[in-house]
């Protein structure tokens, strides 16, 4: 996963740069707007993160522009306008998500997670990996055909390691992405999701492999 980044403070997006690259994404960084058009051209990126407060052209303009040229990368804004009638015109421009600086890392990770499951989800409603079948539009399962009974967050970390595939993803990357508002999963609450998993997988054909130090990653058994 590839997200650009569009924030002039050297120390935030510093930060951000390593924060999410810690979690898996691949970074791209931009001080300004006015590059972006044409760093999205070559349809890379999952995700661009834009702040509002930009030199030269602001993130609003930005936004607008992308969506008036029938761009439709998923776009978080985040900012230090607090106002509601930021808020509003931010998603109304066409953002898709809209965090209020300061913010707390895990809950910016958690959104990022699902801004790009949800686009994802829309481009295409199946996902397959070897004998394993996910509609993303009505979260059911399949294993070589048998429907495969699943609890919210079981789906949840089974769709986040099949979105990843063949590629690792890290276990606090899998905390967050299960992680609720109101209640934040730990890397010991993983563990034993993945372990209810691997039960229910059985000798299915599909095996969910742990990469020591690192996290997990499923692939044919």
């Amino acid at each position: 996963m590839r997200i650009l980044l569009v924030e002039d403070d050297p120390l935030l997006s510093a930060g951000l740069r390593e924060a999410l690259g810690q979690a898996g994404y691949e970074m791209d960084h931009l001080g300004a707007a006015e590059p972006v058009p044409d760093a999205l051209a070559h349809g890379m990126h999952d995700l661009a993160i834009v702040d509002l407060g930009l030199p030269g052209m602001d993130g609003l303009t930005l936004v607008r522009r992308l969506r008036a040229a029938g761009n439709k990368l998923p776009i978080l804004i985040l900012t230090a306008r607090d106002g509601l009638s930021d808020r509003v015109s931010g998603l109304n421009d066409g953002a898709d998500d809209y965090m209020i600086k300061p913010f707390l890392l895990p809950e910016l990770l958690a959104r990022v997670q699902a801004l790009i499951r949800r686009s994802q989800s829309v481009a295409s409603s199946r996902l397959a990996v070897g004998p394993l079948s996910l509609d993303l539009s009505t979260h059911e399962a399949s294993l070589a055909g048998q429907p495969l009974p699943l609890t919210g967050r079981e789906w949840d970390l089974l769709q986040a390691l099949a979105l990843a595939a063949p590629k690792v993803v890290a276990k606090r990357r899998l905390a967050d992405s299960l992680s609720r508002w109101d209640k934040e999963v730990t890397d010991n609450a993983v563990e034993i999701y993945v372990s209810r998993l691997r039960a229910k997988l059985g000798d299915g054909g599909l095996v969910i492999r742990t990469v020591r130090g690192i996290g997990y990653r499923i692939d044919n058994g």
